[in-house]
């Protein structure tokens, strides 16, 4: 009777440990969704919640709630969890970097290109990165997916893909002419060595492409990477001037040269062989990577004194600017870390943005931005444009209480940040399709 009294007791107990349990994690549950629910209310609020480019899209029949995506995600914020299911909270914030696709168990998260409404200029990629001309390639950014490391194994994938079907002509010089110096570019000219391909790649403005612009301290990676030719970079963050000394040590080493400030103008079919006219020289190759990201130049503001040596597009050595007034203008992340990082410099800063708020930049950078707004380390003004640039002033118009107002500041230096332009001409001439995608799978588990 004793032991079966003592088991009733032990039986009971456990029972009592279970459903209390189940009730704090139930209550923990609810308290977590109402947090997210609030986040997501606010986030459509600031604009934040549409998404803009690549994104996670959560199949809920799936979907079990390990919460693997959240706590996977570099950026933070851009999932949460809601009634035991992921969501989206911050769409627009989200740069790609497919680790929660990876983390997820099941496999219930897809990367997603454009919505239903709003569509992607993007050219037509085959799964093996090939366009619809045949022997031409393309990886990294242009192609959908804009994150380094992703961009980094694409350059090398789409190498390996090259090699296996390249045919050769005996008119062309090159197996290979690899056009763009950024994460994919150097990544495939790294593998295309490795794979004993000749090949040559050019670089319109230096080494990194995009990534050389980024200030010199900006942390632009959060994941290891498998480099060809120099195998796994186990650091989980490393800043732009890191990147850039790990390539060039790293190209030097294998005896790769980028021809840099050589500008490409057109690539044509010449029965068996592709010909590249670039500003310097014509090249004859068997086969052409495309991996030029998809800002292209960049967009003009197209106003008066935009020609003037003032105006810059890019921000490369900030701790050279000191004691000047100086004029950022955009809205994006570009345009906030240049504000930023000429605050230590003692500079007189205003930051110019069409949009009436920052609703499509990283949560950090809006962070810092209302912080140098609240220390009036920066001046924002919203819903303005610049109407024309001066030697020693700038124009810039602006709403004020209702009424469009004209108003001219000193200035020394100009940073336009307005985006950029799909090369959409450049690649329409080499034959290649271009379609507008709306809410398109770049990345999916296979059933």
């Amino acid at each position: 009777m004793e032991v079966l009294i003592e088991n009733i007791i032990t039986y009971s107990f456990i029972v009592l440990l279970l459903a209390s349990l189940i009730y704090f994690q139930l209550r923990r549950g609810k308290k977590q969704t109402k947090t997210v629910k609030q986040k997501i209310e606010k986030a459509k609020e600031l604009g934040f919640h549409e998404p803009v480019s690549l994104h996670p899209v959560v199949n809920l029949d799936i979907c079990i709630g390990s919460a693997a995506c959240v706590a996977s995600c570099p950026e933070k914020d851009i999932l949460g969890m809601v009634e035991g299911k992921a969501a989206t909270i911050h769409a627009s914030r989200c740069v790609g970097h497919g680790a929660c696709f990876h983390s997820c168990p099941l496999g219930a998260i897809t990367l997603v290109i454009g919505t239903e409404k709003r569509g992607v200029d993007l050219p037509h990629v085959s799964p093996h990165f090939e366009t619809n001309v045949k022997g031409i390639f393309i990886a990294g950014e242009l192609g959908g997916m804009g994150l380094i490391k992703n961009a980094v194994i694409q350059g090398k994938q789409a190498i390996d893909n090259i090699s296996k079907s390249l045919t050769r002509s005996p008119k062309a010089e090159y197996d290979i002419v690899i056009i763009g110096a950024g994460p994919a570019g150097i990544s495939a000219s790294l593998a295309a060595k490795e794979s004993k391909l000749k090949a040559i790649t050019i670089e319109q403005d230096s080494l990194g492409g995009t990534v050389y612009s980024f200030p010199r301290k900006k942390i632009i990676m959060t994941a290891p990477m498998h480099l060809p030719l120099y195998g796994k970079f186990k650091k989980t963050e490393i800043t732009k001037t890191e990147l850039l000394g790990l390539w060039d040590e790293v190209l030097t080493k294998n005896n790769i040269t980028i021809q840099e400030n050589e500008r490409v103008i057109s690539i044509e079919k010449n029965e068996d062989h592709f010909v590249v006219q670039t500003n310097k020289k014509t090249i004859t190759t068997n086969s052409v990577l495309l991996a030029i990201g998809r800002r292209g130049s960049p967009r003009k503001l197209g106003v008066e004194g935009e020609e003037l040596e003032k105006v810059s597009y890019r921000l490369i050595e900030p701790e050279f600017v000191n004691n000047q007034d100086v004029l950022v203008v955009g809205g994006g992340d570009s345009a906030i870390e240049t504000a930023l990082a000429l605050i230590e410099g003692n500079n007189t800063i205003t930051l110019s943005y069409r949009g009436d708020s920052f609703s499509r930049i990283k949560p950090k950078n809006f962070e810092n931005i209302k912080k140098a707004v609240e220390e009036k380390t920066i001046n924002v003004m919203f819903k303005s444009n610049i109407v024309k640039i001066s030697e020693k002033t700038v124009k810039i118009m602006f709403e004020q209480n209702g009424v469009t107002v004209e108003k001219e500041i000193k200035n020394d230096l100009v940073y336009i940040f307005a985006g950029g332009e799909l090369p959409n001409e450049f690649l329409s001439k080499a034959g290649i399709r271009i379609t507008k995608k709306y809410g398109e799978a770049v990345l999916k588990h296979q059933d």
